[in-house]
């Protein structure tokens, strides 16, 4: 599975430690940036993992921002893409299973790294299970297409 990563200046350090939970595990990285803790603003990185998973570059994507808040909402501005603020596990497995989500996003001053990691794990490791979330997914996906 290749995953796609991209954090603003708040989610730099989150971003380089689930990198490496990632490599160690045998994941293909895509680092979309930042590349620094220095001020960047976080629709750039948003928009960058959005694009990369709506172009199939990636299977799915990770943002990070301080909050997470700000990052979702760019990266939700990219058509086809279903990013979901998940704050702990449970999130993570309902975000995937019944909404689809292709991109997680974290909240760096809001969860620490070892509930992240948890959080990123579950994520990945889950599917979305089809049935009666399809039509739901489906909706979404066609006022999108309206808009």
């Amino acid at each position: 599975m290749k995953i796609a990563l991209g954090a603003d200046h708040g989610g730099f350090g989150l971003k380089n430690k689930i990198k490496e939970h990632l490599l160690q595990k045998g994941y293909e990285i895509m680092d979309c940036g930042t590349d620094s803790d220095q001020s960047a603003d976080y629709p750039e990185f948003g928009f960058k993992v959005g694009k990369a998973v709506t172009s199939n570059q990636v299977d799915v994507g990770i943002v990070i921002c301080g909050t997470g808040i700000g990052i979702s909402i760019a990266a939700n501005k990219v058509k086809g893409i279903r990013a979901a603020l998940c704050t702990d596990s449970y999130m993570a497995k309902m975000a995937r299973e019944h909404n689809n989500a292709n991109i997680l996003a974290l909240g760096a001053r809001v969860v620490g790294p070892g509930l992240a990691l948890d959080i990123v794990d579950t994520f990945l490791a889950v599917s979305f299970s089809g049935w009666r979330h399809t039509r739901r997914v489906d909706q979404i996906s066609e006022f999108e297409k309206s808009c």
